[in-house]
C-alpha cells in the first residue's frame, strides 16, 4: 500500500474513531528512546516483516532514527543477514527505554506471552496491535484490537499506524526543498529499500 493509499483509507475512516486510534499507537512507537531499541514480533504463523519494513521507511522519512525497528523472528534461517537473524532471545535483553511491539492477528502463543511478561517487569513498554486477543491487551501498555468485523483489515491498520509513527517527526522539521523533492520522488517511483 503506497503513501496515496494509505491517505486514502484515513480519509474514509476520518470519522470512525480509527485514525484517532491508530493514530494514538503510532505516537506510542516514538517514546522509544534510541535506534534499534523498538522490538517488533509477531507470531511463529506471521512475522510483521512489512510493518518492520515501513516502520524503516519512516525512519528515514521522519528523521526518528529511534523508529528504526528490530525485526524479532521466532525462527531465524542460518545465514541470513544480521537485520533479519534476530532471534526471540532478544526480547530477554529488553530495558527500560525500549520498546516491545506484539503484532498478532491471531492470539499469540503462551512462550510469547511469558516473554512479553517479561520483558514488562524489565521496564520495557509494551504496544499490540492484536486481532482481539485479551491476555496480551492485558500486559499492554496500549494496544489497538483489529477485530475481524472492522472497519479495516489488519494490514490496513499497520499502515496506518506506521504513517503515524513518522509524520509527526516529518512535521516537527521545516520541509526544505531537499525533503519535499524526496518525498515527491518516493511518491512517484515508491520507496527505496537497501539490499
Amino acid at each position: 500500500m503506497d503513501g496515496g493509499s494509505v491517505a486514502l483509507l484515513r480519509e474514509i475512516l476520518e470519522s470512525t474513531g480509527w485514525v484517532e486510534r491508530t493514530r494514538a499507537l503510532g505516537l506510542a512507537l516514538r517514546a522509544t528512546r534510541s535506534p534499534g531499541g523498538l522490538l517488533v514480533v509477531g507470531t511463529p504463523a506471521e512475522e510483521p516483516w512489512h510493518l518492520a519494513a515501513h516502520l524503516g521507511d519512516e525512519a528515514r522519512l521522519s528523521g526518528l532514527p529511534q523508529l528504526a525497528p528490530t525485526l524479532v523472528r521466532w525462527s531465524p534461517p542460518p545465514g541470513a543477514p544480521p537485520h533479519l537473524r534476530v532471534g526471540l532471545e532478544r526480547i530477554e535483553q529488553a530495558r527500560r527505554g525500549e520498546t516491545l511491539f506484539v503484532v498478532a492477528e491471531e492470539r499469540a502463543p503462551d512462550p510469547l506471552l511469558e516473554r512479553v511478561s517479561d520483558a514488562r517487569r524489565t521496564g520495557a513498554t509494551i504496544l499490540a496491535l492484536d486481532g482481539g486477543d485479551p491476555e496480551l491487551e492485558g500486559l499492554a501498555h496500549d494496544a489497538l484490537a483489529v477485530p475481524a468485523q472492522a472497519p479495516l483489515s489488519f494490514d490496513g491498520a499497520q499502515h496506518l499506524v506506521s504513517m503515524a509513527a513518522g509524520e509527526a517527526g516529518r512535521a516537527d522539521r521545516p520541509a526544505g526543498l531537499r525533503a519535499r523533492l524526496a518525498r515527491l520522488l518516493e511518491r512517484l517511483s515508491g520507496p527505496h529499500v537497501p539490499d
